[in-house]
């Protein structure tokens, strides 16, 4: 069935727009855009990188779609979290190196998701550009989100019900950054409870605006089942990496920030 044409752009290529306008590529499975040598060797960088920073825990954020499709103020397309661990390999031996907790959407549900631990190899497989968002909260917020992140507390937090636009400030629906700055503030408050969690993303937290028309976000919700715009109150607000950045930078909770690039 061919699809009709509204204003010279068709319902398949004004969803294609609107899944670049937010937090989009948080599927584990992407395509992947370079050969393994060099995802690999990107890999390693970051590691190596992150570790001689003396990171135990860090923000992790890459580029899951061409840079032209992303609109203004959203740099990266997913986000997790990186924590230094002993790793098993293949061989049965203990390997020191970074774990990388996320949250993806389903394969073949979209509109729902699963935490999900991998490896930077694994993370950075789909990118679009070798690149990485890094930030390194100081050390004391570091061992809070490890004993968060140890405890029951981090899967409590996930809301499975995905939404590309997730609004960070209710818990309706949730992507890969407002779990992972759910975990943050469940460290920074060192509370489990998530009314005290939303009440103060809503006090503290400056959510990124996406500018999308009325048709784009009709056609998406009818069309993509990972759009969803019930939990929206003030216009379309999510987050993002740069406004976890922002709101880490503002409280004086980093160490360090840093964009590592191939």
């Amino acid at each position: 069935m061919k699809l009709k044409f509204i204003h010279g752009m068709t319902v398949t290529m004004m969803i294609l727009g609107l899944a670049a306008t937010a937090e989009a590529g948080s599927a584990a499975n992407a395509e992947p855009q370079f050969n393994a040598e060099e995802i690999v060797s990107f890999s390693k960088k970051v590691e190596k990188t992150v570790a001689s920073k003396g990171a135990r825990v860090f923000i992790l954020a890459r580029v899951g779609r061409p840079a032209n499709e992303l609109p203004e103020g959203i740099h990266f397309t997913h986000t997790a979290i990186g924590v230094y661990s002993m790793i098993k390999t293949a061989d049965g031996r203990d390997v020191p190196g970074y774990a990388i907790y996320n949250l993806y959407q389903r394969d073949n549900k979209p509109d729902m998701s699963d935490l999900v631990v991998d490896y930077p190899v694994d993370f950075f497989a789909g990118v679009f550009q070798l690149k990485a968002g890094v930030v390194i909260p100081k050390p004391e917020v570091q061992q809070r989100l490890l004993q968060v992140i140890a405890s029951n507390t981090y899967k409590e937090l996930h809301n499975p019900s995905y939404s590309v636009i997730a609004n960070p400030y209710n818990s309706k629906f949730q992507n890969c950054t407002e779990h992972t700055l759910d975990v943050i503030n469940a460290a920074i408050y060192q509370t489990n409870d998530v009314k005290v969690i939303k009440s103060n993303t809503r006090a503290y937290f400056d959510a990124q605006k996406v500018h999308v028309s009325p048709l784009k976000l009709l056609a998406g919700s009818i069309f993509m089942p990972d759009v969803k715009t019930s939990d929206q109150k003030r216009g379309i607000e999510t987050s993002t990496y740069t406004t976890i950045a922002g709101y880490l930078n503002k409280y004086d909770l980093v160490q360090e920030q840093l964009v590592i690039t191939q």
